[in-house]
């Protein structure tokens, strides 16, 4: 005789009917455990794959520095004349170099002393030249010791200012005299100069 059970309903079956249901249940939950371990090897695939893919990659630099503006002159000291009579001249070349990476414009102010009163540095006729003495060139000054000037230090191109090249140089001759007529009131005078050279970039400096 086949014996009969409650169901989860509380409905009687026998034993047959219990282990249709729970075959149907077992089923049921392999399906669920199917589903759920193919959803999670489908996600695993999924990240394999994406770590498996091809890959490349490339990488460019910059590198800067700025130029630079230097100027140098020689001899150091152009001029020693001791002794000076009137009549006396004399002359000596003095040479600008561009010791810099770029172009650059120069300028020349001087400053000679007084400190004794008679005025010796404007008495003293002093007149620069271009190129080696005795100069090649055209006059770029003419006056008195106490006024030689080239161009104009202020920024940007002034009249008179003198463009030089990386590494070119330019030769000058600074010639200077004493006039015959120069009066006994200066006997004993003395004056040092000092010519200062001052340089720009040209470069965006119009």
């Amino acid at each position: 005789m086949p014996i009969v059970r409650p169901d989860i309903e509380g409905e009687y079956m026998n034993d047959h009917e219990v282990t249709a249901q729970e075959t149907r249940r077992r089923r049921r939950r392999r399906g669920l455990l199917v589903l759920l371990l193919s959803l999670s090897l489908s996600g695993l695939g999924a990240t394999m794959f994406s770590l498996a893919i091809f890959t490349s990659s490339a990488a460019s630099t910059g590198s800067f520095s700025t130029g630079t503006i230097s100027l140098l002159t020689a001899p150091a000291t152009v001029f020693t004349v001791p002794a000076m009579m009137p009549g006396d001249s004399g002359s000596a070349t003095l040479t600008v170099t561009n010791n810099g990476t770029a172009q650059l414009r120069y300028a020349m102010t001087s400053a000679s002393t007084n400190t004794d009163g008679k005025g010796l540095r404007d008495q003293i006729a002093f007149t620069i030249t271009a190129g080696a003495c005795p100069g090649a060139g055209g006059a770029l000054y003419t006056g008195a010791l106490s006024g030689a000037a080239l161009g104009d230090p202020t920024q940007g191109n002034q009249a008179g200012d003198r463009t030089l090249a990386a590494g070119a140089n330019d030769p000058l001759c600074f010639a200077w005299s004493l006039p015959l007529a120069t009066g006994n009131g200066y006997q004993g005078a003395t004056t040092t100069t000092t010519f200062t050279f001052q340089a720009e970039q040209t470069a965006n400096n119009p």
